[in-house]
């Protein structure tokens, strides 16, 4: 399985801050998918660079993304995902969501997109290392299932 993981962050992308959140998804991908293929990437908090990064990740099973999915004007990463993608996963978001209020009454604001482009799922975790501590718990357990189930093939 091949993941992309994009940091959605002006301070990440420009080195002046370290990744955390980036860090965070990587530790948990590597101890609950053992064999899976990571690229790790920071871009800047600007739709062109997002949908770069998008179109960039287009041979991955999934792509993470980690920030910019709140409600402050510059946070446009939603926006992006959901013009960038053909088909929703609106399932996706509200687990992601439903998990996430379990921990905190914020992730009422929580504006993530999930989607396919092709046969690549993309789904916007929040910018918080907590926040996508929660939302890889979530993920982990149909990561493994949903590129065979994009094949046709379906487990038992």
């Amino acid at each position: 399985m091949r993941i992309s993981i994009v940091t959605i962050s002006d301070k990440v992308s420009r080195g002046g801050q370290a990744d955390p959140w980036g860090t965070e998804i990587e530790s948990a991908l590597r101890v609950g998918l053992p064999d899976v293929e990571l690229d790790r990437r920071a871009v800047s908090e600007e739709s062109q660079a997002i949908r770069a990064a998008l179109e960039a990740s287009a041979a991955y099973d999934f792509v993470l993304t980690a920030g910019c999915i709140g409600i402050a004007q510059h946070e446009v990463a939603p926006e992006v995902t959901a013009a960038y993608c053909d088909r929703e996963l609106p399932g996706i978001v509200q687990a992601l969501r439903a998990s996430a209020m379990q921990e905190t009454p914020l992730a009422m604001l929580m504006r993530s997109v999930a989607g396919m482009k092709g046969d690549t799922i993309i789904v916007n975790l929040p910018g918080s290392v907590h926040g996508v501590r929660v939302a890889t718990r979530v993920l982990l357990p149909i990561m493994q299932h949903t590129p065979a189930m994009i094949r046709g093939e379906y487990p038992e």
